[in-house]
Parts: C-alpha cells; sequence; structure tokens
C-alpha cells in the first residue's frame, strides 16, 4: 500500500453531541503523522456535488473550542442513500458511482466515516465497490450498534433526557399529575432505560420488553397508596400499543414517516384507566443537541485517535469500539450485522426492577 498523506473524515446519519470532538481528535493525531486531514461536507451529499463540498482541517480549527460544539461543524445527512437515490419521478437510481468519482476527486489516500449502522453499511458498500481504505467511528444517540459498549452522543441524549425528567418532577407534584416523558432510541430502549433509573420514574416503556396497560395503571395506583401524588413514566418511542402497532407521526418535508407519538396514547389510555391527571412531554430533537456531557467527549478523542492509528496500521474495514474499560476495533461488519437492542436480563434492567421501577410486564 502506498504512503499515507492525506485523509478524509465525513459525518453521516443523524447529528448528536461529540461529533465535533471526534473531527478535532482525528485531525490533531493525523498532524502527529505529518498527514492533511480533508473534512467533506454533508456526509455523501457533500460527496454528490461537483466541485466536492470540502474544506481543510488543521489544529487552527481543531481548537479545544471544537470539544465544547454540539452537532458537527462538517455538516450531515440522513438521507440520499446513493444505491437507491429518489428522484424527482418517484423512481429510485442507483448514484454509487458519483459518490466514488467524488472520492476520487479529493485524492484521499483514506476515508474515515463517523455515523451509525445504516451509514456504516452504505459507507462499507461503497468503499467495497470502489476499494477505499475506510475505517469508521460509532455515533448515534440510540447506542444499538453492535459489539461496542458506547457509542458517541448517547451520553448527552441520556444526560439531556435525565435533566428533563428532573424539571418535571417538582411540576408533577406540585399539580398532582402522571407525567409522561417520551424519549428517542430508534427500535432500542437504552436511552428510556438509563433515563428512568437515573431520574428516579416509576415506570420504564421499553420495545425490547412487553407490557399491560392494567399492570401500569396498577403501579400509579400503588404509588398512591404509599402516600405519593404523582407518578413519572418514560417511554421509548418505538413502544407499540397493547395491540401491537407502532405509532408513528408523518413529517412536514414530505410522506415520510417517523416514530413518535407513543406518549401521548398511554397518557390517554392511564387517564381512562385512573382518573389521574396525565400530562406528556415528547423530547425529540433536544435530545440531540447541546454540549456534549465529558462522557462523550472522551470517548470521542480515543475513537478518533485509534481510528487514525488503525490507518497508520493499514488496518481497513474495522469500527472502532469500546469494552472492558479499553478502546479496541472490530470488523465493520460485524457490527452492523448485530444490532445491541437492551436485553430483558441486562444489569440495568435487573437494577431497575430492584429500585422497584415497572416495565409493565408484571402486576405492581
Amino acid at each position: 500500500m502506498a504512503a499515507i498523506r492525506r485523509i478524509g473524515i465525513l459525518t453521516s446519519g443523524g447529528d448528536c453531541a461529540g461529533l465535533n470532538a471526534a473531527i478535532r481528535a482525528v485531525v490533531l493525531r493525523a498532524e502527529h503523522y505529518g498527514w492533511d486531514v480533508i473534512g467533506i461536507r454533508n456526509g455523501n451529499a457533500g460527496l454528490f456535488a461537483r466541485p466536492v463540498e470540502h474544506l481543510k482541517l488543521d489544529h487552527r480549527n481543531a481548537s479545544g473550542l471544537l470539544l465544547r460544539l454540539g452537532g458537527t461543524i462538517l455538516g450531515t445527512t440522513n438521507k440520499g442513500n446513493p444505491f437507491a437515490y429518489p428522484m424527482p419521478d418517484g423512481s429510485l437510481l442507483d448514484r454509487s458511482g458519483e459518490v466514488l468519482e467524488g472520492y476520487r476527486e479529493l485524492g484521499l489516500d483514506a476515508l474515515i466515516v463517523v455515523g451509525g449502522d445504516g451509514s456504516l453499511e452504505i459507507f462499507r458498500r461503497l468503499a467495497t465497490q470502489g476499494d477505499i481504505p475506510m475505517v469508521a467511528i460509532p455515533k448515534t444517540i440510540d447506542n444499538d450498534i453492535g459489539l461496542t459498549e458506547v457509542a458517541i452522543g448517547h451520553a448527552t441524549a441520556v444526560s439531556t433526557a435525565t435533566e428533563a425528567l428532573d424539571r418535571l418532577q417538582p411540576t408533577a407534584a406540585s399539580h398532582n399529575r402522571v407525567m409522561v416523558l417520551e424519549v428517542m432510541g430508534r427500535d432500542a430502549g437504552h436511552i428510556a432505560l438509563s433515563t428512568g433509573i437515573a431520574g428516579g420514574a416509576d415506570v420504564i416503556l421499553i420495545p425490547e420488553i412487553p407490557y399491560r396497560l392494567a399492570h401500569v395503571a396498577a403501579k400509579i395506583e400503588a404509588v398512591r397508596k404509599e402516600g405519593r401524588n404523582f407518578a413519572l413514566i418514560v417511554v421509548a418511542e418505538a413502544v407499540e400499543t397493547e395491540k401491537g402497532d407502532k405509532v408513528l407521526q408523518a413529517q412536514s418535508s414530505g410522506q415520510q414517516t417517523t416514530l413518535g407519538g407513543i406518549g401521548h396514547y398511554i397518557a390517554d389510555r392511564l387517564a381512562e384507566l385512573t382518573d389521574a391527571e396525565t400530562r406528556v412531554t415528547v423530547l425529540g430533537h433536544v435530545q440531540r443537541g447541546g454540549q456534549p456531557s465529558a462522557r462523550d467527549r472522551i470517548m470521542a478523542s480515543a475513537f478518533g485517535v485509534h481510528a487514525v492509528d488503525l490507518i497508520a496500521a493499514g488496518r481497513f474495514d474495522r469500527m472502532v469500539a469500546w469494552g472492558s474499560r479499553e478502546v479496541t476495533d472490530i470488523p465493520i461488519a460485524q457490527a452492523i450485522a448485530r444490532p445491541h437492542v437492551v436485553d430483558p436480563q441486562d444489569t440495568l434492567v435487573r437494577t431497575a426492577r430492584g429500585l422497584g421501577i415497572s416495565f409493565g410486564d408484571r402486576a405492581a
């Protein structure tokens, strides 16, 4: 393999806190090797553009200030799969060749992709097709990428959701209410589970553990009998109705639908079953924004340094990961083949049960 002189980095998929810390770490570590770093703007959208949308990164735009910024200075996108790109007439076109052309225009020797499982699957396919030396860094607030205990963005999302629950508690107590907090997580319940424990919830509903509304109502009644005039419920957006239906909402940008609304369903049903006054807070994209937590800054920094070291060692088609208190790396294919959802026997599930938190699957 030819000597490395110039590497690229892009962020893809939904934004989250900690992306800029990863970019900074890549730049600073690459300068140690004497390499140039090119930031590709807006994920694969930047590679579609002509000229390719990019900027040169160095220590001058990778200061400590970058650690503190939410989002990504490179921009990102979670639309426009290059292998099935939606055209104005509704058809799907394979535009992968254009993306590979854009990559070659930049004269890069290797590429670092910071993304979730969907992005990593697409870019791994592109890398295979175009013979691109690629390394991946996992990021997702959902924390559902396989074979890593940590993904960038999750810790900050949990901190944000926990703060929301902290703020809901006093108003719940002041008005004798049941407060329902709906959080993100896509198909996994990691955010809801951690938030519920950290925020002292009475009920946590996650997609991995089927529930019955009667059991949730019984928990609320048990709380009342203990002499408390309020209850806190955290529900993950992918939780289904008792009939097994997903709750979706349409987006203003078109016909696309996304998860959202289960909190209102739960609150309405519980109001009927318990006569409790219920209120719903849907946290939504607030969980993605804001300053990254210390944990996300540290993990992103460790991941960025290790990603560059993988390139220096000529070890490609690998994703940086965290496990057993150290940074490591695994084949990308293995990471995206095994999504990480909550195991019903997980330590945190057992912890929550030990604290008396209900998952709605058992009588109170």
